[in-house]
């Protein structure tokens, strides 16, 4: 099973720096993997849909709240091989969903926002501001800017971003090709730290031999937030993804389009990403609805 810990290992590394996930979900969470990795003879993130389908069947006593946690398990461990391009396909979709809710993402308020860029505003303020606040600029405004994904972010080829075209072409999730808009102070904060990377580097964000990794992005941010006010468990580079959808619909952006920046494949999990409030709901049928008659019914 030496390629399936050496995997494993990388992947809760992730969960507990993404989601901060408790030491005991942790714990869980590699027992279930590890357990499913010996049921495989140690073939767990090699294995098909037919072999996850045998691994599911041992469940089937297991309390529903089992497993659906070991079903999580697996679902998140196949996704992040899929996105760190350990694989191409996800084996886990015909994992048991014995909880028919999927949980909304949590939501960053518009203050929580302004809170984190009046803090970067500030260091950027300084009359030499030190060269991981430029980087850390360039990050937090692509991440909110565009809604790219943690590991898009971080493996930017270096002139990726062009000051003078306002969108990159990026191949994301199974090879699937999106158009990405980036805004002109994205633009601009990337053009700021680009002048500070070697021309030779082929990364944007380097890191040693390699670009930044991912876990270091999500303690870069929660490190920021903290600085600003802003409680580190609701803030994360997903969360500022989310906030970048949540916040173009609320200003009135087509999903359609949402679902397209942010390279979903099924509009499902865009409509989950692009929670609102019931109020902004409200306010949207009230102006919008066809038969909403603002003359006065007659008694």
């Amino acid at each position: 099973m030496s390629g399936d810990r050496e995997l494993i290992g990388r992947f809760l590394e992730m969960l507990a720096a993404e989601a901060g996930a408790a030491r005991n979900t942790i714990l869980a969470y590699r027992t279930d993997l590890e357990k499913a990795s010996e049921l495989l003879a140690g073939s767990l993130a090699t294995a098909d849909e037919a072999a996850i389908a045998r691994v599911a069947e041992q469940w089937m006593r297991l309390a529903r709240s089992t497993v659906a946690r070991k079903s999580a398990a697996l679902r998140r461990f196949f996704a992040f091989l899929q996105e760190e391009g350990f694989r191409s396909d996800d084996p886990g979709k015909g994992l048991p969903r014995p909880s028919a809710a999927r949980p909304l993402p949590k939501v960053i308020g518009h203050d929580d926002v302004d809170r984190i860029f009046a803090e970067i505003d500030r260091r950027l303020g300084a009359e030499h501001p030190p060269v991981a606040d430029i980087r850390l600029a360039a990050l937090i405004e692509l991440l909110y800017g565009s809604g790219l994904r943690a590991t898009e972010l971080v493996s930017l080829p270096r002139n990726a971003i062009a000051s003078d075209r306002p969108f990159i072409i990026l191949k994301g999730k199974g090879g699937r090709e999106r158009l990405v808009p980036i805004s002109d102070r994205a633009r601009a904060a990337v053009a700021r730290w680009r002048e500070l990377v070697p021309s030779d580097q082929p990364w944007l964000f380097p890191s040693g031999k390699k670009h930044l990794s991912r876990v270091r992005l999500f303690q870069i941010v929660k490190a920021l937030a903290a600085a600003a006010g802003v409680p580190p468990d609701r803030v994360g580079p997903h969360g500022l993804r989310h906030a970048f959808a949540t916040h173009l619909l609320e200003g009135g952006a087509d999903l359609r389009a949402l679902q397209a920046m942010l390279g979903h494949a099924d509009i499902a999990t865009t409509q989950i990403y692009t929670h609102v409030d019931s109020r902004r709901l409200v306010e949207l049928v009230n102006a919008n609805h066809p038969l909403v008659d603002e003359r006065p019914r007659r008694s």
